[in-house]
């Protein structure tokens, strides 16, 4: 009465979740969201700042303060494109 032994050869993987979210389409995603978030914050904090408080409008600012405010934009605007560029910057695999 002696048994065979079990080999991994013969075993059957199981079945894979349907449902189950592939590794690389979820950072995909996560990369999606977190560019539209940040840009979207970004726009938000330069709304607040120039038109909320009135960085940006002549009539009820200083050179001093739309000076700030412009060098504030551009240094953000540039600093956002560099961030979208570095995250975006590795092309996904084919599926």
């Amino acid at each position: 009465m002696a048994e065979e032994p079990v080999t991994t050869e013969n075993q059957e993987k199981p079945p894979e979740d349907p449902n189950k979210m592939d590794y690389e389409l979820f950072h995909f995603l996560i990369k999606i969201m977190r560019t539209i978030f940040i840009g979207l914050f970004w726009m938000l904090s330069n709304i607040f700042l120039g038109l909320y408080l009135g960085f940006a409008e002549p009539e009820a600012s200083t050179p001093g303060r739309m000076i700030f405010f412009y060098s504030w934009f551009g240094i953000t605007l540039l600093a956002y494109l560099y961030y979208v560029r570095r995250a975006w910057r590795k092309k996904m695999s084919a599926p």
